[in-house]
């Protein structure tokens, strides 16, 4: 998937099945909507690639695939009307025009999207919340956020004129939601930014002392800036740093843990722990830690929509949950016997301070994290750039045919988006000085944007979409009053510290 310079289609029929969205943008007079970038998915995978008839099939309904004979008119179909209207998901018969993704490549994706940052903070959500509490936790969240993940699924695949999770909100709650969703969307995505960067940062000083966190945070805007213009086919291939990342945080997580005979750092000789929570605010700030570390949801609609056959969707999130739980569970788990209540914000740091390592693995491991944050700052933040340049209409659009030179109009759309994605990296940098603490970036980003975007808004969603409030599934409500209550809590606290 990549952006491309390129004016405005001269005709719809040319290009229709080429690219919806572009169809979208063409005909209707809503402002259409960003598309979500799924930085995983390989090159060739596209959401404007050309659709397999014989694979689009009712998702809602839960028919066999069928072939579609005629599409209706895009035109009458993308009335305003007809999008902000709130249809039971249910019930809504729509053609599913299915993507190029088999089941194993998305849940590849999926893993390695909900694998990131937040595995170093594990522990230490573990250490706040107790052995009781962090447990509990951590089944518990996986389980909702693999259940509200089915649901924005099942929403997004019910119509083919909706791609994006602002479209949701406009199918659920009306057009007047869609600043607030956008809103959410980019406030998570830039409180993910400055997570990255912080620990560059702190990774880069644990190796190299010798300048201050504050001026690595500066000297990684001469990386950021250029990297956040290169095309998605190219940082695609970065992802895999991260993959590599977190084998190896496991590897040597338990390498020293069994390499080490005494206390603190051993797990044959674990540290003092506990039962219960350490603190009522601690635990609030648990609530985030963990959160954090499932909040993928802002490109489930990116991944339904590429999947070869939609229909197995449920089944691959599911494996995909299960399995960064178990790994999350594991983790935390383990730094938590390792180190106690001495537990730093990072796991990472821990272990290239404690004597008795191994120095040479730990600094391998140290230089990896110093790499990743870099690699995943481009993928990160470019859905929230293209969002902000929809909003001020600089965008591009792809995938459409432009012969001989670029109109000056064209030129300065260029010149602003170099302007407004390096702005982007800059303003990032400055807040992560100002806010240099790695746990209450993820303890925010989890206790509120996370809250907010895999939990209360789907469920909220699902609740409209079927009937209304009075309407209402008990299990909904609960969990919606469960997530509202954790979250308050958890980003009253974070703002605290």
């Amino acid at each position: 998937m990549t952006q491309e310079d390129s004016a405005a289609p001269q005709t719809l029929s040319s290009s229709l099945t080429n690219s919806v969205f572009d169809g979208l943008r063409a005909l209707s007079p809503i402002p259409a909507p960003h598309e979500e970038e799924t930085p995983l998915l390989q090159k060739g995978i596209s959401f404007t690639s050309p659709p397999v008839p014989d694979r689009s099939h009712s998702f809602a309904t839960g028919t066999r695939p069928e072939i579609i004979a005629r599409r209706p008119s895009l035109a009458s179909s993308l009335h305003p009307r007809n999008i902000a209207r709130r249809d039971s998901f249910e019930s809504t018969k729509g053609f599913v025009l299915s993507g190029s993704s088999t089941f194993g490549q998305t849940l590849f994706n999926s893993i390695a999207i909900l694998l990131g940052i937040g595995m170093l903070s594990e522990p230490l959500a573990f250490a706040y919340a107790g052995w009781i509490g962090g447990s509990v936790l951590i089944v518990f969240y996986g389980f909702i956020t693999c259940y509200t993940a089915k649901i924005l699924a099942k929403i997004i695949l019910s119509d083919p004129r909706l791609r994006t999770y602002a479209d949701i909100g406009r199918r659920a709650f009306g057009p007047r939601s869609v600043p607030l969703t956008s809103t959410l969307f980019a406030l998570e995505l830039f409180s993910l930014s400055v997570v990255l960067i912080t620990l560059f940062a702190d990774s880069l000083h644990s190796v190299v002392p010798s300048h201050s966190k504050t001026t690595y945070k500066l000297v990684s805007l001469l990386i950021l800036i250029p990297t956040v213009h290169l095309p998605l086919s190219f940082l695609a291939y970065t992802s895999i740093i991260g993959i590599v990342s977190t084998i190896l945080i496991l590897f040597v997580v338990f390498f020293d843990g069994f390499s080490k005979q005494t206390s603190p750092g051993s797990l044959i000789s674990p540290a003092p722990t506990d039962l219960a929570p350490y603190s009522v605010e601690t635990l609030g700030v648990a609530f985030g830690l963990m959160m954090a570390g499932f909040s993928g949801h802002a490109v489930i609609p990116s991944l339904a929509k590429d999947m070869r056959d939609p229909r197995q969707f449920d089944k691959m999130i599911e494996w995909a949950f299960i399995v960064a739980t178990i790994i999350y569970g594991i983790l935390g788990a383990a730094g938590y016997l390792m180190f106690g209540y001495a537990i730093s914000d990072e796991v990472s740091q821990d272990l290239l301070h404690t004597v008795g390592y191994n120095p040479t693995l730990n600094k391998v491991l140290m230089w990896m994290l110093v790499i990743m944050p870099i690699s995943k700052f481009a993928l990160g933040t470019r859905p929230l750039s293209v969002t902000i340049e929809i909003l001020l209409g600089i965008e591009t659009l792809a995938h459409v045919e432009h012969t001989g030179p670029s109109p000056p109009r064209s030129t300065w759309k260029t010149i602003f988006r170099v302007l407004t994605r390096s702005l982007l990296a800059v303003f990032a940098v400055i807040v992560s000085i100002l806010i240099p603490d790695f746990s209450s970036m993820m303890a925010f980003l989890g206790s509120f944007s996370a809250f907010m975007i895999c939990v209360i808004g789907p469920v909220s969603a699902k609740i409209m979409l079927e009937g209304g409030w009075k309407k209402a599934k008990l299990w909904d409500l609960l969990l919606l009053l469960i997530a509202v209550v954790m979250a308050v809590w958890g980003t009253v606290v974070a703002f605290m510290q």
